[in-house]
């Protein structure tokens, strides 16, 4: 899960289409309209960040709306801060030896 996640952080333009959903759900065409790249290439951003599970896409009628899934954000901070206690706490250990 983790190396999806960071794969799909690695491009600028993926991170700026998640900074641009933290304002709320936009259709493709709604993305599109912030950068100058093919859409083609618009739709692959979004499939990469998909498959990372960092968007969520709903039909609604003739569009899809896309949106943030802020519960892998939180899993994913929920992981780092659990990471840095543990080495904290290690840390402390090997001071105390």
């Amino acid at each position: 899960m983790l190396d999806v996640f960071f794969k799909a952080l690695s491009d600028p333009t993926r991170r700026e289409i998640l900074k641009i959903l933290r304002q709320g759900d936009l259709t493709a065409g709604e993305i599109a309209e912030h950068f100058n790249i093919s859409k083609p290439s618009l739709s692959h951003h979004l499939n990469v960040l998909k498959q990372a599970d960092l968007v969520l896409d709903e039909r609604k009628g003739q569009y899809i709306s896309y949106s943030l899934n802020t519960s892998v954000f939180q899993d994913l901070l929920a992981w780092f801060v659990d990471m840095f206690n543990q080495e904290d706490r290690g840390d402390r250990v090997e001071k105390k030896k």
